[in-house]
């Protein structure tokens, strides 16, 4: 059942690629990752996103690479449906001030991503020179995407309470083991996040998370509901993480999976997971 078209919806979280450019996606080429190591671009979204009720959407980085700021700004550029760019710095150089500088005039950039949960060192998030990085992200305002595993997410009331005017969100729900239904090792580290004001969570990357083949939405409420209490509508926000779901759901799969999660809810805390959480976050429009 798509979504109204008068909520005018934001996906607060989706991806492009294009294998002909000069960047290397590697991840994307393990055998398990064969039927999404294609071309994915905005002609190919724009039609799931109409089918699905969704009106905007918040394309985010899938490189260590300031040249993916500019690929993706120029496609921002041409396709109005693009609200925003969450783009990359390398946030333990001495010159990211310089990077986010250049990153902003681009027009389009509203987020930094780093591909935390990559990362060899679990302590990566409380480097002295990430912390250095992160700082210069909240003196220019611009909110930071946490990528992280159920692993990092004792870190994240470390850097809320250190950078409380830094807007943070946790994509994915931190990723729990949805398909060995565990809740014990990741709803404590959860709430205890959100009981900083500046810390969102995005309601995507499920599917993935579960059962490829065999996952139902009764699989994924009980974690939506988990977040939903610990962050409120107000700062709950929907992502499909197309097109990486689509090795387990298609769009409107995802879309409807995450409606029935949600169970019943108001009109108002439907506007905020969908569209106002992420226009306030992300500041725009």
């Amino acid at each position: 059942m798509p979504l109204d078209p008068s909520l005018r919806a934001i996906d607060a979280h989706q991806h492009f690629w294009d294998l002909g450019t000069t960047f290397y996606y590697d991840w994307l080429r393990s055998d398990d990752k064969q039927p999404i190591c294609k071309n994915r671009l905005p002609a190919d979204l724009a039609p799931l996103m109409r089918e699905a009720g969704v009106a905007r959407c918040i394309t985010v980085q899938t490189q260590h690479n300031v040249a993916e700021n500019v690929w993706a700004d120029s496609l921002a550029h041409d396709n109005d449906f693009i609200a925003g760019v969450v783009g990359w710095v390398d946030l333990q150089s001495d010159d990211v001030e310089a990077q986010l500088i250049e990153a902003k005039q681009l027009g389009s950039l509203v987020g930094i991503r780093h591909v935390v949960q990559d990362e060899p060192d679990d302590q990566w998030l409380l480097r002295e020179n990430v912390l250095r990085g992160l700082a210069v992200l909240e003196r220019h305002a611009v909110p930071y995407d946490l990528l992280l595993y159920v692993k990092h997410l004792p870190l994240v009331p470390t850097l809320a309470a250190r950078f409380p005017s830094l807007k943070l969100v946790i994509n994915h729900l931190a990723k729990p083991e949805i398909k060995l239904g565990r809740l014990d090792n990741w709803e404590p580290h959860l709430r205890a996040a959100a009981r900083f004001p500046n810390v969102y969570c995005k309601l995507s990357g499920m599917v993935t998370e579960a059962d490829w083949t065999a996952w139902k939405p009764a699989d994924l409420r009980p974690y939506v509901q988990v977040a939903l209490d610990a962050f409120s509508p107000a700062r709950c926000m929907f992502g499909s993480d197309w097109p990486v779901c689509e090795l387990a759901a298609s769009y409107s799969q995802v879309v409807d999976s995450l409606i029935e999660s949600l169970g019943p809810i108001s009109p108002s805390e439907t506007e905020q997971i969908f569209r106002t959480t992420a226009e306030g976050f992300y500041g725009i429009a």
